[in-house]
């Protein structure tokens, strides 16, 4: 298992994203915003396979705060949301249940549909 460090950039479908780690507000304000949505994936009995990484990648991508729920695997939900996070370059901001909640940010700042609060600094 490898972990990307927040200063190295990432390629995911050709461009180049770096991985930022978020503080504790900013996933509290990122778990508020997904209070509201559905899970738009489901892990099932087949668990990850590439179909399902491209799948979060492209939700991902287009949504930037998305849920996935966990029909099988309910057990290994935390590995798996780790997985998850790794393959598609995304930052895992809770768990409620059965439920992850996934977070990137948009590259392109014109395309962004999230403003992150600023980190509180000293």
């Amino acid at each position: 298992m490898r972990l990307f460090s927040a200063s190295e950039p990432v390629t995911v479908k050709g461009e180049n994203i770096s991985v930022k780690s978020l503080s504790g507000s900013q996933r509290t304000y990122l778990r508020g915003l997904a209070h509201s949505l559905r899970p738009v994936i489901q892990v099932g009995k087949n668990g990850i396979t590439p179909e399902l990484i491209n799948a979060v990648d492209e939700a991902l991508g287009f949504h930037e705060l998305i849920k996935i729920k966990f029909v099988d695997f309910k057990e290994e939900r935390k590995e798996l949301s780790v997985q998850i996070s790794e393959k598609t370059s995304s930052e895992a901001v809770g768990m409620i249940g059965n439920i992850a909640i996934f977070y990137r940010e948009q590259p392109d700042e014109e395309k962004r549909k999230i403003k992150l609060p600023l980190l509180n600094q000293e």
